[in-house]
């Protein structure tokens, strides 16, 4: 059964210069089964954010539909988390305390919120961190404690708009092998917003490859390569395989969308 569904989605919206009506996303449609790990690629501009803001509930499709569960998604709820590529983490609460944020919106009593944020802290090994504040953290780490605030509250989908963004190269790599850890143990599902081709096939079950806007599906790519995949599975031929046949959709959508973003620069 598949867990969360996209049905013909579309979403427009009005400009605030001219009012004139934007359409991000069209005819959107996507099913994905619990525990699955899906990423979505696509140029910039083409509506990846704004599909996770959709499915999170955040946002509202003009017309489609979005289920989870076989229920129509009406508003955010904490059976979905969502994870920023910038850390959204309060510089002035601790660790813990960032990671207790979610529990107090849905009104855990205080000694659950900080049994939960301990045991997630230590989910992405962060228990003696608890005390720090984020400035006193690395990027990386920063990073393992928005993804241990969104577990805190126990969802059921994982929204990642691209999280690793942010990181250098090598931090980037070192992360993406511990959600894949995360996620093996957990099984939670995920979708994975990412400009990065090698992160989205080295991570996915699923890759989703998106057009330059109105933002659409051009391809639903099945990844299979074994698990559980270590650095070592970006060097062998299937990987290389997979990078030609993503980018080989992708290239031209990108050069649509630096096109489309020159001539509205342009006022054309």
């Amino acid at each position: 059964m598949e867990q969360l569904v996209l049905d013909d989605v579309r979403l427009t919206y009005r400009r605030p210069l001219d009012d004139s009506e934007f359409l991000a996303l069209d005819a959107v449609s996507l099913a994905v089964a619990e525990g699955e790990f899906v990423a979505i690629v696509g140029p910039s501009g083409c509506g990846k954010s704004t599909l996770l803001l959709l499915i999170n509930g955040l946002l509202h499709p003009t017309s489609g539909r979005i289920l989870l569960n076989g229920r129509p998604v009406a508003a955010p709820g904490p059976d979905r988390a969502l994870v920023f590529q910038e850390f959204a983490l309060l510089p002035w609460r601790t660790v813990l305390h960032n990671v207790e944020l979610g529990l107090e919106v849905i009104r855990k009593p205080a000694a659950a919120r900080r049994e939960l944020a301990r045991e997630n802290l230590r989910r992405v090994g962060l228990s003696a961190f608890e005390r720090y504040y984020p400035h006193q953290l690395s990027g990386g780490m920063r990073q393992r404690v928005g993804i241990a605030r969104a577990l805190a509250v126990g969802p059921e989908v994982l929204l990642m708009d691209e999280p690793f963004g942010a990181l250098d190269a090598q931090t980037r790599q070192i992360m993406g092998a511990e959600l894949l850890r995360i996620w093996e143990r957990d099984r939670k599902t995920i979708l994975f917003v990412t400009h990065d081709i090698d992160e989205s096939i080295y991570l996915a079950d699923r890759v989703v490859v998106m057009s330059a806007n109105p933002g659409r599906v051009l391809e639903v790519l099945p990844i299979t390569l074994p698990r559980p995949r270590d650095f070592e599975a970006r060097n062998s031929p299937a990987f290389v395989e997979y990078r030609r046949r993503i980018w080989e959709r992708l290239e031209q959508e990108v050069r649509k969308s630096l096109a489309w973003q020159f001539s509205e620069v342009a006022g054309e």
